[in-house]
């Protein structure tokens, strides 16, 4: 079988519309993979798996919130419609939101609290919610695979996003935590690992990292700075980690970080 081949599974995309969700759900494709496009944006959604449908993919695009049960069930019921089976899951879904960003000159004890915890039920429960929905029939899978995104916040101090370092690091507990009782129920059958991403270009940071005329901020400089590679990561370089995990080839890896930074969380700034 070829390397990372994903030929007939199908994969299931949250967070599917966004700017990494688009890498994700093309390199699935190119490796064979049937692909459920599941996020808010109807027409992104839309355009995204009609696009895989005329290079001769087979693809879904599913309208449906992480935080809402119900529209994951209906999506549920929907994709075993259309495809029989579900096999593996991107859990893409997250991100920030301005009310949650701590600026340095705020108030630290009059932190909006609101803002901070729909981030942190955004990227934690938006992770879990879609587990439990769809994991069952994974569950049924003889090479099930569930992917997470993590981040470098919840490796190191990022300022200003303590919200969002909160909810990826409990991801990360909850990656190594279900990974360990998944395989005492189902063996080598499902498995879940996670991606760190090092800083990318996305819709959430882009006014924080670069400025109009693309060159760099103060943080954005920072992160250069602290990144040994010298420069940001673009979404096509998590591709190769994402197939490795989602394939038969990482067979015996589970409950695994797997850090795509540039270095970045390697350098001590020294």
């Amino acid at each position: 079988m070829e390397f990372g081949s994903l030929e007939n599974r199908v994969v299931i995309v949250t967070g599917g519309t966004g700017v990494l969700g688009e890498s994700f759900v093309n390199s699935i494709h190119s490796r064979g993979g049937n692909v459920v496009v599941l996020g808010r944006n109807r027409h992104v959604a839309e355009k995204r798996a009609a696009d895989i449908r005329a290079s001769g993919g087979k693809a879904l695009a599913v309208v449906a919130d992480v935080m809402d049960i119900d529209s994951l069930m209906a999506a549920k019921k929907r994709i075993l419609d259309e495809f029989g089976k579900i096999d593996a899951l991107v859990n893409a879904a997250g991100g920030n939101i301005p009310g949650a960003v701590v600026e340095h000159k705020s108030d630290l004890f009059n932190i909006d609290l609101a803002s901070m915890s729909k981030v942190i039920d955004l990227n934690l429960f938006g992770t879990i919610n879609a587990t439990q929905i769809f994991g069952e029939e994974i569950a049924k899978s003889e090479s099930g695979s569930i992917v997470n995104i993590s981040s470098m916040t919840s490796q190191r101090v990022i300022t200003k996003v303590m919200g969002y370092s909160i909810a990826k690091a409990a991801v990360d507990v909850y990656t190594k935590w279900f990974a360990v009782e998944l395989a005492n129920r189902y063996g080598d059958r499902v498995r879940m690992n996670a991606i760190a991403p090092g800083f990318f270009i996305t819709e959430q940071n882009r006014t924080l990292l670069t400025k109009e005329d693309k060159s760099y901020t103060d943080r954005g400089n920072l992160v250069i700075k602290q990144t040994p590679f010298k420069r940001f990561g673009v979404p096509s370089e998590l591709e190769g980690a994402l197939i490795w995990l989602l394939s038969d080839d990482s067979k015996f890896v589970t409950g695994t970080i797997v850090n795509v930074d540039g270095g970045f969380a390697a350098f001590g700034g020294v």
